[in-house]
């Protein structure tokens, strides 16, 4: 039976490999990379990965065209499913047309596979469709929110306090109450601009972490907001894209009292 491993490998630091993840990449005889528009950086470092960490010769790499995805449209949902659903096609696909009925493939994935990425729902729309048969692992990795946390030699959470991981969209719609440690990731248009208002938020960003080009700005949040547009700009516009993420905090009061 065809083997699948989905293999975390960080937020960009190649160093942040996993023991697991190394050996994962030598029990691959084929990795599929999806090339995305603007994204050649992107594969660069998983061929670069793959150069470093494989010890077999024999592999192969298959980069693939990533499908067009609407992100202008009313429903963002559906744009969403439509576009993992193409992409799951195409990794059908090449699975069935390059890979042995024996074979091993892999797919690198960008941080970990369980947080913000669509990479176990292609899968499990392959498995479903059940002309293929495959088996499947997940080899976690480090993400975006635990480099950026320790860049900035934070906790990910205060004491005894909630944690809410979200994105720039779901931010706009409001907050649960009593949540005071809020992680944003996919936000495109920065949407905790809109809360530079509201007293007592401070902010901890990072983009391209675990990357030469990492930036980070950290501080209350109505003091350094126009710091953080300005620098996402000039890094968007002499990269041509961008991956960052943040970390809002607003001070709670501390759960436990010491007593003597």
């Amino acid at each position: 039976m065809r083997k699948l491993l989905l293999i975390g490998i960080g937020a960009g630091d190649p160093d942040h490999l996993t023991l697991q993840a190394v050996d994962a990449l030598n029990a691959v005889d084929l990795f599929v990379v999806f090339e995305k528009e603007n994204g050649s950086e992107l594969s660069e470092a998983r061929r670069q990965i793959c150069e470093r960490f494989v010890r077999r010769e024999d592999y192969r790499l298959i980069e693939v065209v990533d499908p067009p995805r609407d992100r202008g449209a009313a429903d963002y949902t559906g744009a969403v499913r439509d576009w993992r659903d193409a992409r799951a096609r195409e990794l059908e696909r090449v699975l069935a047309t390059e890979l042995g009925p024996d074979g091993s493939a892999g797919i690198l994935v960008w941080g970990d596979p369980a947080l913000y990425d669509g990479t176990i729902r292609i899968v499990e729309w392959i498995l479903e469709q059940g002309r293929l048969e495959l088996d499947y692992e997940v080899i976690p990795g480090i993400s975006s929110v635990q480099v950026l946390t320790a860049r900035h030699r934070i906790p990910l959470n205060q004491v005894a306090r909630p944690v809410h991981i979200t994105t720039g969209r779901r931010l706009r719609d409001g907050l649960p109450a009593g949540v005071d440690d809020v992680v944003v990731m996919l936000d495109a248009g920065l949407a905790c601009t809109e809360l530079r208002t509201e007293p007592g938020w401070h902010i901890y960003w990072g983009a391209y972490l675990g990357t030469k080009d990492e930036a980070l700005v950290a501080g209350p949040l109505d003091e350094v907001i126009d710091e953080i547009q300005e620098t996402r700009r000039a890094l968007r516009e002499r990269k041509g894209w961008i991956m960052d993420t943040y970390l809002l905090r607003r001070a709670a009061p501390d759960t436990y009292s010491v007593t003597g």
